[in-house]
């Protein structure tokens, strides 16, 4: 099958702040950082540290950002409950993950991240939400605990949801944020992974 060609030209500064106005009407749901500015870019991805894991592959027990090196991550955080989750977050992921789903060198996972609404965020929430969304690829259950946002939110200083978290090969945290149009996340991906061999060759002359 041919490869779908996309457009290199960078989304404009207007589109992204219209997404995240979309987002903030649209019920994106946002957590206390105590203080903190959200997102880690530029720093080392942290452990994944959950509550259980979901959709492995056969005879996997877990999964976490080490086991995925020399791969380009998208990471993608909800709550079932979540409408900007629905609207837009998982539209892209969706996006995402049929333009490199198919590739070895792109990993994909979601975490349920519970922080509010414990009650319409169990597990089986977020395996009904991913059904309902045709995905398949590996997701975890992360619950807050005695008053606290889960310990995975605390680590990527995630800002509430839908967040989604871009790492690159070398595990570094790329981009993160509440929401990023489907054209910006694949453009990114694409910057992160390394030149296919014919491009490496033209690139070396």
């Amino acid at each position: 099958m041919p490869t779908a060609t996309h457009s290199r030209r960078a989304p404009s500064r207007i589109s992204r702040l219209m997404l995240l106005a979309i987002l903030a009407t649209a019920g994106a749901h946002t957590a206390s950082l105590t203080g903190q500015q959200p997102g880690i870019v530029g720093q080392p991805a942290p452990p994944w540290q959950v509550d259980a894991w979901h959709n492995l592959p056969e005879g996997q027990t877990s999964l976490d950002i080490d086991s995925l090196g020399g791969k380009v991550v998208y990471l993608f955080c909800f709550q079932s409950w979540c409408p900007g989750c629905h609207s837009h977050g998982f539209p892209t992921l969706q996006a995402v993950h049929e333009r490199f789903g198919e590739r070895d060198d792109v990993a994909f996972v979601a975490v349920q991240t519970v922080f509010e609404g414990f009650a319409s965020n169990t597990a089986y929430d977020g395996a009904r939400t991913m059904e309902a969304f045709g995905l398949t690829i590996p997701w975890a259950q992360a619950e807050g605990k005695d008053h606290q946002s889960p310990a995975f939110m605390r680590a990527y200083r995630t800002g509430g949801t839908p967040w989604t978290v871009i790492i690159d090969p070398s595990g570094v945290v790329r981009w993160n944020g509440f929401g990023i149009p489907p054209e910006e996340a694949i453009l990114m991906v694409e910057k992160l992974l390394p030149p296919a061999p014919a491009d490496a060759d033209h690139a070396g002359r």
